[in-house]
């Protein structure tokens, strides 16, 4: 995905942004709100943002203040001024025409977005994932230094190995924060996520939103995910249900193709760099992972690139097969296609040559009160899938280089 580095002004200073754009036409607008004392750049902020972007959905996401890279103290920020600078966040991408309709939270950047949206009715969907309910939860995580706080007016506490500067204003701000009135006015479409495991938020605070809520609403389990959602498999599971829910309640009908143009191009964009998982997208609407096995170092979560030759072979043959059937009005109830690959040596697949070559199996059933006569034309129709015609006859794969980015 093409991701721009930009700033805005927030409720006290700058904050950097990176701003992900679909590599198509631009449908719709979100914004990424990370967890307490995190960044942008989080793994799980990363992932939702590219899955998102193949839908044509970019992706604002911004270090709050004092975090990351982004001006101020953070001593000195509060709940509230989280709150502040999401709706600044806003207010940037109106001003670019990319008015924001999704609102993403993480943690405590969940309770901002929930916190936030009750006062913006341009947002039509919202997602939180490990949210508390009461932000004053996050004390927790400092709870033996509440006191030096209370004597000093700050203290600096460790957190996730980092060292931050609390002030007492943070303390007594998400202290006497209430989210039940802002979640019940949310006037848009909610989405809870939580582990029933996360040791940082327990999974009673998403019973308390999902409650609080008025429909539409939905809950996720993220099963034995973390608090931080760190592992890839749990992020793209969390990416891909937040992806698939949200077009439900925006609008990404892309513009018109221009007359002429032709088929989409598939493209797989590599999504773990210490393995093998690739995204594959075609256009707008259709996303499907690619991997390896765990024992060719993959971690097993999508097809691997023969499987996905296996499974244009099995789908065109079947399509091919009910295509025929329907214009013969023959009853055929069902048809399944079962393929499977393999080298074999090309003397044992009657060419005559000592070399290996690819072999595809199909097994096909056809259900329905066929006779014998439909049926051997039936199985004489799927050699003419045009798949099948493609995997026997000779190709060409023409390769370039793309510009560097």
């Amino acid at each position: 995905m093409p991701t721009d580095r930009i700033s805005f002004e927030g409720h006290a200073g700058t904050l950097d942004a990176r701003l992900d754009m679909p590599e198509g036409p631009h449908l719709a607008t979100a914004i990424f709100a990370h967890c307490f004392t995190c960044s942008k750049d989080i793994p799980a902020a990363r992932r939702i943002a590219a899955r998102l972007t193949t839908l044509g959905i970019a992706v604002l996401r911004f270090d709050f203040t004092g975090l990351g890279h982004s001006d101020g103290e953070f001593a000195n920020t509060s709940f509230t001024s989280n709150v502040h600078d999401l709706e600044k966040a806003v207010e940037y991408l109106n001003d670019r025409d990319m008015p924001p309709a999704l609102l993403i939270g993480h943690s405590l950047g969940g309770a901002a977005v929930l916190k936030a949206t009750s006062k913006l009715p341009q947002i039509k969907a919202v997602a939180t994932l490990g949210a508390p309910f009461d932000p004053g939860h996050v004390t927790d995580n400092f709870a033996s230094a509440l006191p030096e706080i209370a004597a000093k007016g700050e203290a600096e506490v460790t957190l996730g190995g980092r060292p931050f500067r609390i002030g007492q204003t943070f303390v007594d701000d998400v202290k006497s924060e209430v989210l039940g009135p802002a979640i019940a006015n949310l006037h848009a479409a909610l989405m809870v996520l939580h582990a029933p495991g996360d040791n940082i938020v327990s999974i009673d605070n998403a019973g308390h939103i999902f409650q609080a809520a008025k429909h539409p609403k939905s809950f996720v389990t993220l099963d034995d995910a973390d608090h931080l959602i760190t592992r890839g498999e749990h992020a793209e599971y969390a990416a891909d249900i937040i992806a698939t829910w949200a077009k439900k309640y925006l609008s990404l009908k892309p513009p018109a193709p221009p007359i002429g143009a032709p088929e989409g191009v598939v493209r797989s964009s590599e999504a773990d760099p210490n393995g093998y998982l690739q995204d594959i997208t075609h256009g707008t609407r259709h996303h499907i992972l690619a991997d390896e096995p765990r024992a060719y170092g993959g971690t097993n979560q999508g097809l691997s690139p023969y499987g996905l030759l296996s499974a244009g072979l099995a789908a065109c043959t079947s399509m091919t097969i009910r295509m025929y059937a329907r214009r013969k009005k023959w009853p055929l109830a069902h048809v399944s296609v079962d393929v499977s690959h393999n080298k074999v040596h090309a003397q044992d697949a009657g060419t005559g040559s000592g070399d290996k070559i690819d072999e595809w199996k199909r097994r096909i059933s056809l259900n329905g009160k066929l006779d014998d006569e439909q049926r051997a034309r039936l199985l004489e129709i799927a050699d003419r899938c045009p798949v099948h015609r493609s995997l026997e006859h000779s190709s060409k794969v023409v390769t370039e280089l793309a510009p560097a980015a």
